[in-house]
C-alpha cells in the first residue's frame, strides 16, 4: 500500500519507476503537442464525472431525508343520504309457501282433461 492518503484504485501497486515508464510511453504515442490537449480533456471528463456522481448522491440523500407522503384519508360517508325517487316494496320469498300459478298457466291446465286412472 502507498503511504499517501489519496491513492487511486488503478495505481495502488505502482511505484515511481512504473509511473515514469507509463508517462514516457504516452509521450511517445501522442507527442509533445497533443499531450496538453489530452490532459485538458481528461481533466474536463473527470470534473464532469465528479459532478454527475455528486448530483446522484445528493438526490439519494434528499430522497432518504424526505418523509414519505401521507396516505389520503378515506372519504367519510355522509350522515344523511337523500332517498330514491321511488320506493319499491321489498319482496321476500318464503320457501314453505306454494308458488303462485300465473293465470296463463292456470288456463292451460283446465283446457286439458285429467289423465284417466287405469282400471283395476
Amino acid at each position: 500500500m502507498s503511504s499517501t492518503p489519496f491513492t487511486l484504485a488503478l495505481i495502488d501497486g505502482l511505484g515511481g519507476g512504473e509511473m515514469v515508464l507509463i508517462f514516457f510511453v504516452i509521450l511517445l504515442l501522442f507527442g509533445g503537442k497533443r499531450l496538453p490537449e489530452l490532459a485538458r480533456g481528461l481533466g474536463k471528463s473527470m470534473r464532469e464525472f465528479k459532478r454527475a456522481t455528486s448530483g446522484v448522491e445528493n438526490e439519494i440523500k434528499r430522497a432518504l431525508e424526505e418523509p414519505p407522503p401521507r396516505p389520503k384519508p378515506a372519504p367519510k360517508n355522509p350522515l344523511y343520504t337523500t332517498p330514491p325517487a321511488t320506493i319499491e316494496p321489498m319482496t321476500t320469498i318464503d320457501p314453505l309457501e306454494t308458488p303462485a300459478i300465473p293465470p296463463s298457466a292456470a288456463k292451460r291446465s283446465t283446457d286439458t282433461p285429467p289423465p284417466e286412472e287405469p282400471a283395476s
